[in-house]
């Protein structure tokens, strides 16, 4: 199902220049159709992947789930930077914000809610702190991406479980292209939400940046030095390859 917000185009996707509230509105309305949605977060990540991915075959599925996406949410402020330089006003919406939004401020009470992926505790930690929200979930091995069975699983829970909302809680572009095989497979119902990490700030598991680094576009920064190991690459390799993407459009 396809959304008629306004969308605003930069580095060739067509971002969702909403608000949080207007994304929630947007939510809920998805949550209620009988058809499947999903959402992505395009960071610069996602962009640079888009644009200059090391596997053609991943990123030909990864473009492919973008475009059928309901609503692809700014979800980076190096990004919004970038678009204001070019001339373009981009609302900036993070999946971990909007995450946040939803379990803290009762948009997803009484909603039936599964958490793809994550471990074993925490769908008892969000019951717990969160007693309206009806959570249930699917844990997929590792590779998903790897195990056409694994993600036909996925799909079926989901269609067996009818859910209002899916949090894929995994990294892109893993989550994102699942996503797409289950809007494919037209047995699902409910909206998607590819969220990577964003449970476990929720959650409080992993801290957030604080306010002062978010508004000054630092929390990369943050979150590289909280998990080196991991994000290295990201950042440092990645992340900055995002320039050469601006010089060829």
């Amino acid at each position: 199902m396809r959304t008629e917000l306004n969308a605003t185009e930069f580095l060739g996707i067509d971002f969702a220049n909403v608000t949080y509230e207007e994304t929630a509105a947007e939510l809920d309305r998805l949550s209620r159709s009988d058809s499947f949605s999903f959402v992505v977060t395009p960071n610069v990540d996602h962009v640079v992947m888009l644009h200059e991915g090391d596997d053609d075959a991943i990123r030909q599925q990864f473009k492919a789930a973008y475009e059928a996406a309901a609503l692809r949410l700014c979800d980076s402020r190096i990004l919004q930077v970038l678009a204001k330089l070019s001339g373009i006003e981009l609302e900036v919406v993070t999946g971990s914000d909007l995450t946040a939004i939803l379990f803290t401020e009762g948009h997803l009470n009484g909603k039936k809610v599964a958490i793809i992926g994550g471990d074993k505790a925490m769908v008892s930690e969000l019951r717990a702190r969160f007693p309206q929200v009806d959570c249930v979930q699917h844990i997929p091995p590792m590779g998903v991406l790897k195990s056409p069975r694994a993600a036909e699983e996925i799909e079926e829970f989901l269609a067996t479980a009818s859910c209002d909302y899916a949090l894929f809680a995994f990294g892109a572009p893993q989550s994102e292209i699942i996503a797409n095989l289950c809007a494919e497979g037209r047995r699902a119902r409910g909206v998607a939400l590819c969220v990577g990490a964003s449970i476990e700030f929720v959650l409080g598991r992993k801290a957030r940046a604080p306010t002062w680094m978010r508004q000054a576009r630092l929390e990369w920064a943050f979150r590289l030095a909280a998990e080196p190991r991991r994000l290295w690459r990201r950042y440092l390799i990645v992340g900055p390859r995002i320039l050469s993407v601006m010089l060829k459009r």
